[in-house]
This record gives C-alpha cells, sequence and structure tokens, in this order.
C-alpha cells in the first residue's frame, strides 16, 4: 500500500483553491486601479490627451480656425486663441460653459502669465472659478503674437467612486460564487480521469499489468498520459513474462549439464573408474557438459556488463573476411558429423573499425542461432554486400522463418517464437540479445527479415578510411 504524505493535497482541492485565490487577485487589482486610483488614473488620461492636441497645434505653427474647430470637437476639449492680448478664436460653440479666459492664476491672468514666460508650451493646472472644479491647461505658442490655449476639466469622480463602491460589492459575490462553482466543477472533471489511473496505477504495482488507463477525456495531457500509462503497463507484461522465461530457462540450462556433471561423476567413482575406456568417455562428457555450463555463466556475464555499460570497446582496425574464415573453421566438426553447409561469398580485404573480440562473438552467436533454426537441408548462408560507403554482412538459414509478430521480440532474452523451451544444440539462448548490445554499442544498424523460407539477420558496418 503507498504511503501518502499527510500535507498533500487532492488535485481537486488545489484546483478549487488556486481558482479562488486567481479570483480574489482579479478582485484586489479591480479594487486598486478602478476605485483607488481612479481620480490619479483619470487626471492622468486628461493631461495625456491635451499634451496631444498642444503638441499638433505646435507642429502646425500657424492659426487656422477650421483646424482648430476640427481639435476641439472630436477631443470634446476647450481651445482659445489670443492675438495681441485680444481673444480671436474660442471653442465655447462646442463645449458650453468652456469660459476659461478669466481663470486666475495666483492672482493674475494665466494667458499673461504664459505670455510673459518667453516659453512655447506650459502646461499648469488651474481651479475653474465658474464650475469650482480643477483644469488642465496647456498653452503654446504658434507665432510671434498668436497663443493657444487648451483646457479640460476634470469632473470630480467622487459620486461615481461611491456607486462603484457600492457595485463592487455585488461584483465580489457574484465573481465568488462563480469561482466556486466552475472551480468546483473544473477540479471534479480534472481530477475524476486521475484518480481512475491512480486506481488502475495501484492494481499495475500490485503485478495486474491487466489494468487499463482512461484515455477517452478532452483533455489532451491526460490523454497523453493515459496513453503512456498503457503503453508502460503492455511493456511491463512483456518484461515479466521475459523474466519469468528467463528464469526458467536458467534455471533448466544450469540444472541439466549440473545433473549430468553429477551423474557421470558418480559412473566414474562407483563403476568404470577400473575401465579405461568408459571412464574417459565418462570423463569427456563432464568435460563437454563444463564447457557448456561454462559457455552459459560467460554470456550471463556479458549480457549483464553490455546493459550496465561496464564494456569499454577497444576499436582497432581488423579484417573482417579473416574473422569470418576463422569461425567458420571452428565449425568444421559440423560439416563432418551432421553435413551442415556453410555458404560464404568471400571478399578479401574487408577492412573496418570494431573490437575485434565483440565482433567475433557477434558473428559467432549469429551463424549459431542460423545453425539452430536453419532447415532440413542444414544450409546457412554468410554473404558481405558492399556498398559504397559501407558493408551488410548477412547470415541467413532455410528454417521455417519467424511471424511478423514475433519479429520485434527475438532481441530479448530467451525469446523463442515457440514458447516451450528447447536446448540449443549450441550456444545458451542469450545470443541474439548479446548480439543487440554489442552492435548498439557499435552505433552500428542492425536488423532481421524473414519469410517462410528462411530468416536473414544483418548488420552494417562501416568501410575504413
Amino acid at each position: 500500500m503507498l504511503d501518502i504524505n499527510s500535507k498533500s493535497r487532492t488535485l481537486k482541492y488545489n484546483v478549487f483553491i488556486y481558482l479562488i485565490i486567481f479570483s480574489a487577485l482579479i478582485l484586489i487589482f479591480l479594487w486598486l486601479f478602478q476605485i483607488l486610483s481612479l481620480n490619479s488614473f483619470y487626471e492622468y488620461t486628461k493631461t495625456k490627451e491635451v499634451n496631444t492636441v498642444a503638441n499638433k497645434i505646435l507642429n502646425k505653427k500657424q492659426y487656422n480656425k477650421d483646424f482648430l474647430d476640427k481639435l476641439s470637437f472630436n477631443n470634446g476639449i476647450c481651445i482659445e486663441a489670443v492675438k495681441d492680448n485680444e481673444v480671436i478664436y474660442s471653442s465655447s460653440t462646442f463645449n458650453r460653459g468652456c469660459i476659461i479666459s478669466k481663470m486666475p492664476m495666483e492672482g493674475e491672468d494665466f494667458r499673461a502669465y504664459f505670455i510673459n514666460s518667453g516659453k512655447e508650451k506650459m502646461n499648469y493646472k488651474l481651479v475653474n472659478p465658474h464650475f469650482k472644479n480643477k483644469a488642465i491647461i496647456s498653452a503654446v505658442k504658434i507665432n510671434t503674437d498668436t497663443y493657444v490655449f487648451i483646457t479640460s476639466s476634470l469632473i470630480p469622480l467622487d459620486s461615481s467612486i461611491t456607486v462603484l463602491k457600492s457595485q463592487f460589492i455585488y461584483i465580489i459575490l457574484i465573481v465568488l460564487f462563480l469561482s466556486l462553482t466552475i472551480g468546483y466543477f473544473i477540479s471534479k472533471r480534472v481530477s475524476k480521469p486521475i484518480e481512475k489511473m491512480q486506481k488502475s496505477a495501484l492494481q499495475m504495482a500490485n503485478g495486474d499489468y491487466s489494468a487499463k488507463f482512461e484515455t477517452n477525456t478532452d483533455i489532451k495531457e491526460i490523454d497523453d498520459l493515459g496513453e503512456t500509462l498503457n503503453y508502460a503497463s503492455e511493456e511491463l507484461s512483456k518484461t515479466d513474462e521475459l523474466r519469468r522465461d528467463l528464469l526458467s530457462n536458467v534455471g533448466h540450462d544450469l540444472r541439466t549439464p549440473l545433473t549430468m556433471i553429477k551423474a557421470y561423476a558418480e559412473m566414474v567413482r562407483d563403476l568404470t573408474y577400473n575401465n579405461e575406456e568408459k571412464r574417459n568417455n565418462n570423463l569427456n562428457t563432464i568435460i563437454d557438459e563444463t564447457e557448456r555450463l561454462d559457455l552459459l555463466v560467460g554470456d550471463i556475464i556479458d549480457l549483464s556488463k553490455l546493459q550496465s555499460n561496464m564494456i569499454t570497446l577497444n576499436i582497432e582496425k581488423i579484417d573482417l573476411n579473416e574473422i569470418i574464415k576463422n569461425i567458420l573453421q571452428k565449425y568444421s566438426i559440423l560439416k563432418e558429423t551432421e553435413d551442415y553447409k556453410f555458404i560464404y561469398n568471400e571478399v578479401p580485404n574487408i577492412n573496418i573499425k570494431a573490437d575485434k573480440k565483440k565482433i567475433e562473438q557477434v558473428l559467432y552467436n549469429l551463424i549459431n542461432n542460423a545453425i539452430q533454426y536453419t532447415g532440413k537441408d542444414n544450409k546457412v548462408f554468410i554473404e558481405i554486400e558492399e556498398m559504397e560507403k559501407k558493408y551488410i554482412i548477412k547470415i541467413k538459414d532455410t528454417g521455417n522463418g519467424i511471424k511478423e509478430g514475433d519479429i520485434k521480440y527475438i532481441w530479448d532474452k530467451y525469446y523463442h517464437t515457440e514458447k516451450k523451451h528447447k536446448r540449443n544444440r549450441v550456444g545458451t539462448g542469450l545470443g541474439l540479445s548479446i548480439v543487440k548490445n554489442i552492435l548498439e554499442l557499435h552505433k552500428f544498424k542492425y536488423g532481421v527479415t524473414s519469410s517462410g523460407s528462411g530468416t536473414t539477420f544483418y548488420f552494417e558496418v562501416p568501410k575504413e578510411k
């Protein structure tokens, strides 16, 4: 049973809480920007608006009544033009109550203040005596004797803010209600398939690989997770089956030679110790079985080292043709005693760079495999196809072939196309797995093709430059 930390919270709870926090943050920002800082933001916006109009007039550099009418009307602001201390233009036609000429500034006319300053542009804030509200004024000089004053009143927003505050209470209640409702349904929708996956994962952890993970939601990440877990479940099921096969087969392969060694040793001790010929035959059998046992243990150790990356390759320049010929020479006993035929299209001077001992092991295991599964004609073919930049080495038998669905599993330890254990004529059943690991360590491409008339294993080796 899994030990779940008491401090951990469910996904449903976390989604729910995060959504509430998110809604609360939105409400806080609304309060800050819409209520507390509304007056400041309103004043900033109006100031920017007046400055924009002032810059347009300043860039024009000449008095133009139609231009000023258009600016005043489109922007809803007051504009006055003064020449020789006389008002020559006023936009009061568009903006009722736009009386700015007599607004004081510290006891003097603000127009005279700007004209006497000698500046080209000036901004200031005044209090409109007619409406007792603030006004933003931007004054510009468009030529030597013509000045334009742009004014925008700052309407008090206190009453608006009071209304917003009352309205905000309702907004808070509505937003919190929606957050609670939406958070509940979202958390439930997201957490429900994950809870199902958790139950399936517990089944899988307890060895039940038939557990399926839900993949029919409308959430892509959850569907992808479900598919990944289903794939993991299938692979674990295959691994578990291979593990059981491995234990069964290794146990069988260890027990058989040990049983024979014990039996023949007892026979020598009790029966044939006085008969030299029989004694020698029995001792030879013990030696053969010991060699088989040593081969099995060696293959298990080699495979373990390869899979744990404990082997360092000794790369050197080697002649592949010589290696193949030397290996085939070792099988001459099978030619004589069991009429095996090894057909090799010899290609001299095949120079490659690889670990000599490991490549010998690859070829030895592939030829052993072909011997094991070849047809009644006892033929094994070794071919080398020369390409522009590489050699393709092929080892082919004439047996019944491998089913298409089984091909992807043949590189696994002790995998057989028939589940019933069949003892190899030579080898240990770990050969193809060792081949796979050695070739991957060399970064050589490899593969297998099969039909009803035989199977071909191949691997590719780059040419020596």
